[in-house]
């Protein structure tokens, strides 16, 4: 590819790629499982942000050796063989991004609900309306059909929403962290923590590691832009580490900023998705008004993300078909005539995220780890946006155990150090959701997700061969 992108733009796309809705849907969650402890929480952004930096620089690394690479199954390709490569595919056509677009669907209802005064989520009651899942729905689906009628529309509504999700972030984290300051709100929560009434959360700190990382995830897309980088060797390494400190920092002070609320108490009532919390922030800071409108510019950041995810999401089958893999690839491989777009591969990728909101609604939103309504099955309450996020980096694993391998003519520390230490932050990664999460979600969740790769399995040796796709 031409290289066309200097440094400065290689920071803003870092930047505008793993900025997303994240921060407010998990800011007032990582919050309350820190019972209120205000440094920890920042702690909390500090430690993943670490983390997405090590790993984007071990994917960098190899980058620079197979200049090719466009996204996560190139990368395993590259590292593994395209075996390897393709169960990724599979994974992130299957689980991860059908699951997460599901979610955000779910997140931008829900902060719809709150702007529009809707009937949300009750839980004193332990109820959920029918409203906030029937919104929910409406966004997921009109999603994938703009993106498969209309991708260029999509593309320019990601653009816009780009911009839109960085002004609620930037005015809270600077002006409420002074504002808050300035009143002594700030020193009232950082004093929670030595009075009675704090109580710490027992493995509350590794699950809002867990639950945080869902604001970083997509630094991995960041790192396929080195092909078409200038001296992709020094810049990317230099636009990574240089974005992720940029995104580690406003989302510290974002933290930060609700104390200004000054009451630990409202911001520990808002457990456990915090969905009320934006608007009361902004709305201590920056009166009822400008704080309602702002909380306008955070449900557009949601539906910016879900449209994100959906992109990649209506692609997802047809990466793994193009490649003569997976169920039928000459016909999810086929690319539409009359849009010039992948409509088969979209379909699909609706079909799956629509299976996966109805999980959402039946087996997590009324499971004990939310309302507890309808079942009090832990091996089936895992949340799925976060499990699979941690999913992801195990995977990542063996990946930076092959650059060990395969990479012989990099220095020491590129071939071992930099992917041990990759490896590391991918098993502390692992470790946090099996302490926060509980061994039965995760042994349930890998149960789900054997059940899948044998799935794919199955559609792998059912492809037809080589010889019969190709020609002379």
């Amino acid at each position: 590819m031409e290289k066309r992108f200097g440094l400065p733009t290689a920071i803003a796309m870092v930047v505008g790629i793993v900025i997303g809705s994240g921060v407010f849907i998990k800011g007032g969650k990582v919050l309350s499982l820190t019972g209120g402890n205000m440094m920890q929480a920042v702690l909390v952004v500090g430690i993943v942000g670490l983390i997405c930096i090590i790993c984007s620089l071990v994917f960098a690394e190899l980058g620079s050796k197979y200049e090719k690479v466009n996204g996560i199954v190139d990368y395993a390709e590259a590292a593994l063989g395209s075996k390897y490569a393709y169960y990724v595919g599979w994974f992130m056509t299957t689980i991860y991004t059908p699951s997460l677009s599901a979610i955000l669907a779910y997140f931008s209802a829900l902060f719809f609900c709150v702007l529009f005064g809707i009937p949300g989520i009750d839980f004193a009651a332990q109820s959920l309306s029918p409203q906030i899942v029937g919104i929910g729905a409406g966004f997921l689906m009109i999603g994938y059909c703009i993106n498969a009628l209309s991708p260029k529309l999509a593309g320019k509504l990601q653009v816009s929403m780009t911009v839109i999700k960085l002004i609620p972030l930037a005015l809270m984290g600077i002006v409420g962290t002074i504002v808050g300051l300035k009143n002594g709100s700030v020193q009232q929560v950082l004093n929670y923590v030595n009075t009675a009434e704090y109580t710490a959360v027992p493995g509350g700190f590794f699950s809002a590691i867990v639950a945080f990382a869902f604001a970083y995830e997509g630094w991995i897309l960041a790192t396929s832009i080195n092909s078409e980088l200038k001296n992709a060797k020094r810049n990317l390494p230099i636009a990574l580490i240089s974005g992720a400190l940029f995104c580690t920092l406003i989302y510290a002070l974002y933290i930060f900023s609700m104390s200004s609320v000054g009451s630990v108490e409202t911001i520990l009532g808002t457990w456990p998705l915090g969905e009320t919390l934006p608007k009361i922030a902004f709305s201590n800071v920056f009166g009822n008004t400008i704080g309602t409108i702002v909380l306008a510019f955070v449900t557009v950041s949601c539906l910016g993300t879900m449209n994100g995810l959906i992109m990649g999401s209506c692609r997802s089958m047809y990466s793994i078909s193009c490649r003569g893999l997976g169920p039928k690839p000459e016909f999810y491989g086929d690319i539409d005539k009359q849009n010039n777009f992948v409509i088969k591969s979209s379909i699909i990728g609706m079909a799956i995220a629509g299976f996966w909101y109805a999980w959402d609604a039946v087996l997590w939103w009324a499971g004990p780890d939310m309302l507890g309504n309808l079942h009090n099955c832990m091996w089936i309450a895992w949340e799925p946006d976060e499990i699979a996020i941690i999913t992801l980096y195990a995977m990542y694993i063996p990946m930076f155990i092959g650059l060990m391998v395969k990479c012989k003519e990099f220095n020491f520390f590129k071939r071992f150090i930099l992917p041990a230490m990759g490896v590391a932050c991918c098993l502390f990664m692992v470790y946090s959701c099996c302490v926060g999460k509980g061994m039965k979600q995760v042994v349930g969740f890998l149960i789900f997700f054997a059940i899948v790769m044998l799935i794919g399995a199955f559609c792998e040796r059912g492809k037809p061969s080589p010889s019969n796709n190709t020609k002379e």
